[in-house]
C-alpha cells in the first residue's frame, strides 16, 4: 500500500518505521580509470581527493559563476566512482562532464542508470531492518558490498550510508534485474513503500534543495545552505573563484529556509515582510495540517522565526535539518 503525505508524520515517529522509496529513475554516472577521483574532484565542489575507497559524500556541480546545476552523492570504490544525480540532470551532466576530459585523462564515463536499481530507506527503524535482513548497517559517509539470499538466489548489493536526506537511512544499489525480487523482500522485512508525493514531502521537510526549484542558475550552493558540499581550500575547480569571494567577503545575500502555513501558498510566489519583497517560494506542498515549503529569504531580513505574507497567506520561516551555513550559522540562530 502506498502512503499519502498525511500518513508520513505517524510513520516517521515510529522507532521501527522504515519508508522505502524507489529512486531507480535517478541518474547514476559511473567513472572508471586511474584519474576518476581527481577528475570529479576538479569538476565539483567537494574535496573528493581527501576521501578514500569505501567513503561517500555529497558534492555540487556548479557553473563557472558558481550557479548550481545539481546536488549529487559521490560513492568512491576501489575500481569505480558512482555519482547519483537528479533525474532531471541525468541527460545533461554526462555530456557536460565529457566536455572536460582531455586526451591525457585516464577516465571513462558511463551512464549505468538503466542497468542498476536504486532504493532508499528512511526512518528510525533502518538499523533494525538491516538486522532483520542480516546486513551490517552502513555508517553515514560510508558504503560497502554485501550479499542477500532471496528465494535461494544470492544477489550482490552495495549499501550506502545515506538516503540523501538528513534522517537515518541507507540506499541500495544493485543490478536492475533484481528490482522486483529485492523490492518485495524489503517490504516483507517491514519496509513501507512511499510514493513520489510522500518523498517530496520528506524532501521539503528536510530542506534538501532540488534542481529546477532551489537549485537553478539563480542561486549558488552557499545560498542553498549546502556549505557541507563545498571545499574552500582544495584548489581550483569550476566555480571556485566565485565561491571563495562569497566566503571571504561574506557576500551571501539570500538563504534557503523552510516555510509553513495553516493555509495554501504556492511555489513562485513572493515572500513579503512589512510590504517589502524579501524572497521567493521555491517549493510548496499541501499536507493534512496546512502547507509546507522552501524559499529563499534575503539574509538581511532574517532567517527562522519570521512571519511573512504570501498573498493572503501568513507564512512562518523555520529551520531545516539539511541546512549548513558556514559563517552564517551564528548570525542566523
Amino acid at each position: 500500500m502506498l502512503l499519502d503525505a498525511s500518513a508520513l508524520s505517524t510513520l516517521a515517529t515510529n522507532p521501527t518505521g522504515v519508508m522505502l522509496y524507489d529512486r531507480s529513475h535517478w541518474g547514476r554516472i559511473q567513472l572508471t580509470g586511474e584519474d576518476r577521483v581527481r577528475f570529479l574532484h576538479n569538476q565539483s565542489s567537494n574535496n573528493l581527493q581527501a576521501r578514500k575507497s569505501g567513503e561517500c559524500c555529497d558534492t555540487t556541480f556548479i557553473t563557472s559563476t558558481a550557479r548550481t546545476i545539481d546536488l549529487a552523492t559521490a560513492i568512491l570504490a576501489d575500481r569505480e566512482l558512482i555519482a547519483i544525480v537528479a533525474p532531471e540532470r541525468r541527460a545533461d551532466l554526462l555530456p557536460l562532464l565529457d566536455r572536460y576530459i582531455f586526451p591525457m585523462d585516464r577516465v571513462t564515463l558511463a551512464d549505468i542508470t538503466d542497468d542498476t536499481l536504486c532504493f532508499s530507506a528512511i526512518g528510525a527503524g533502518c538499523m533494525a531492518l538491516c538486522d532483520r535482513l542480516g546486513l551490517a548497517f552502513p555508517a553515514a559517509g560510508t558504503h560497502h558490498l554485501a550479499e542477500l539470499t532471496i528465494a535461494e538466489q544470492t544477489i550482490a548489493i552495495r549499501l550506502i550510508g545515506s538516503s540523501s536526506l538528513s534522517s537515518p537511512g541507507f540506499t541500495i544499489l544493485t543490478n536492475a534485474a533484481n528490482h522486483d525480487l529485492l523490492w518485495s523482500h524489503l517490504i516483507a522485512a517491514g519496509a513501507t513503500p512511499i510514493n513520489t508525493t510522500a518523498w517530496e514531502t520528506l524532501r521539503i521537510l528536510d530542506g534538501r534543495p532540488y534542481p529546477d526549484r532551489e537549485l537553478t542558475l539563480d542561486y549558488n550552493p552557499l545560498e542553498a545552505a549546502l556549505w557541507h558540499t563545498v571545499s574552500f581550500d582544495k584548489g581550483c575547480y569550476i566555480g571556485q573563484e566565485t565561491i571563495a569571494r562569497l566566503n571571504t567577503y561574506k557576500g551571501v545575500k539570500q538563504q534557503l529556509w523552510g516555510l509553513q502555513s495553516d493555509t495554501v501558498f504556492e511555489a513562485g510566489a513572493a515572500l513579503m515582510l512589512d510590504d517589502a519583497k524579501v524572497g521567493v517560494v521555491t517549493s510548496a506542498i499541501a499536507t493534512a495540517s496546512g502547507t509546507i515549503g522552501l524559499g529563499y529569504i534575503r539574509t538581511k531580513a532574517g532567517g527562522a522565526g519570521l512571519t511573512l505574507m504570501v498573498g493572503d497567506a501568513t507564512v512562518h520561516s523555520i529551520d531545516i535539518p539539511h541546512a549548513t551555513r558556514g559563517y552564517l550559522a551564528e548570525a542566523t540562530v
